[in-house]
């Protein structure tokens, strides 16, 4: 059996597009909202969205859209890419660089690439009208590969010439940690000596307004109202788009090459709640048994982990469910970890936030903070005896556990460590 660490992170997000900046929004408890892009008319409940600066991925031609220059990005790969397939190039691209490797080491039978994302539906909506109102000859011949899931890996596959495992997963918002736990599994068990994780979302209209019908997103106008996990007034989350790309290496390869190492990625577990196709269990059942999965896998005793990156969505339902399994898990007295959300300040990421999470965990290990939940003003009465951070810490976690919870009830919790 092999460790596993991270050597190389990148974040296309709400609260920033590098490391740094991200790090910054953190430590500042600083948001990354703006108004949602779609107010046709005032029927339309969601006022706020996670946006992504220094991209303009609007028009249904990528050859309108703008990103940064830093990009090398050839037009015949554009071409077939969805806005958040166009996010994952260059988080990978970055998370590559960061991690000391070119294009050319990512290429070999040894690197592998694990995804996850919900496809483009405004891509495909589109498409299907076409096809529908225009005819088949008026439909793209890219309709298919543009927007349906699963189209990180066409693209990426392909633009980065990726020749070892390649996988994407659906599991609504637990997608990511999915891909996280498996592309562990793959180096650990020695079938690939590196992977490539990264979860994306479009995060517009068609991908995120559709939850408004489900009573999932919030309708305030305020942020520090609109996105306030654990708070007892919560009233939904708020959606975001964007994409975060991990570098996964055996411990043996990373220090062969002298690479930075953020973190050792210990252990994961997941486990279904077998209760509601929409719902989390409200006992947090499944939740339960993937963080006991996760700290058995990694011979990890519950109080040891110092920051638990919560799920936390501000819905009432998961919330509610979460903190329940937190509970359930972290009984004894001496198990007292901080906890906080950070989609308080970067919004539902849905497929990508998993990823995301983990990029934020080990930058926290690594940058030596622990992120604070944002935006809670009456604390809801179930977690006044959590240990649930207002403000964020100047001490990094030495183990840090990442929950994610997706529809039907699968939960996926990640576990990682101060590398020593």
């Amino acid at each position: 059996m092999h460790r596993v660490v991270v050597t190389g992170l990148g974040f296309i997000s709400s609260i920033g597009n590098s490391k740094s900046a991200v790090a910054d929004s953190l430590r500042q408890l600083k948001h990354g909202f703006g108004p949602f892009p779609a107010r046709e008319n005032e029927s339309v409940p969601v006022k706020l969205i996670g946006t992504i600066k220094e991209f303009d991925t609007t028009s249904s031609d990528s050859d309108d859209w703008s990103y940064p220059d830093r990009y090398p990005i050839k037009r015949a790969h554009r071409k077939t890419m969805a806005p958040h397939v166009l996010y994952s190039h260059c988080a990978a691209l970055d998370a590559i660089t960061d991690a000391g490797l070119s294009l050319e080491e990512i290429s070999n039978p040894d690197t592998g690439l694990y995804s996850a994302s919900a496809g483009s539906p405004g891509l495909q909506s589109e498409q299907m009208y076409i096809l529908n109102h225009k005819g088949l000859k008026k439909t793209s011949p890219f309709a298919v590969v543009t927007s349906t899931v699963g189209t990180i890996n066409f693209n990426l596959c392909a633009s980065l010439k990726i020749k070892g495992s390649v996988c994407g997963m659906a599991s609504a918002c637990a997608s990511a940690a999915h891909s996280m736990g498996f592309a562990h599994d793959e180096i650990r068990l020695g079938r690939q000596k590196r992977m490539l994780v990264i979860g994306a979302e479009d995060g517009n209209r068609e991908s995120v307004l559709p939850f408004a019908v489900m009573r999932a997103l919030s309708g305030k106008e305020n942020p520090e109202e609109a996105s306030c996990p654990f708070d007892r007034k919560r009233s939904g989350f708020v959606g975001t788009g964007g994409a975060t790309a991990l570098i996964l290496e055996s411990a043996e390869e990373a220090e062969a090459r002298g690479a930075r190492i953020y973190a050792e990625f210990t252990s994961w577990g997941q486990a279904g709640d077998g209760f509601n196709p929409a719902m989390s269990h409200p006992e947090g059942v499944g939740l339960i048994r993937a963080m006991e999965n996760a700290l058995s896998a990694g011979e990890i005793s519950c109080d040891s982990i110092d920051y638990i990156n919560a799920h936390g969505t501000s819905t009432q339902v998961g919330d509610l469910s979460e903190i329940r399994a937190i509970k359930a898990v972290f009984s004894d007295k001496s198990a007292k970890p901080a906890i906080s959300s950070t989609k308080a300040l970067t919004g539902h990421g849905l497929s990508l936030a998993g990823a995301l999470e983990a990029g934020i965990c080990c930058l926290a290990i690594h940058e030596g903070f622990t992120p604070g939940s944002a935006h809670i003003t009456e604390i809801d009465p179930e977690a006044e005896d959590l240990n649930i951070l207002r403000e964020t810490a100047s001490y990094g976690p030495a183990l840090a556990l990442s929950n994610s919870s997706g529809f039907g009830g699968a939960n996926v919790s990640l576990i990682f460590k101060k590398n020593s």
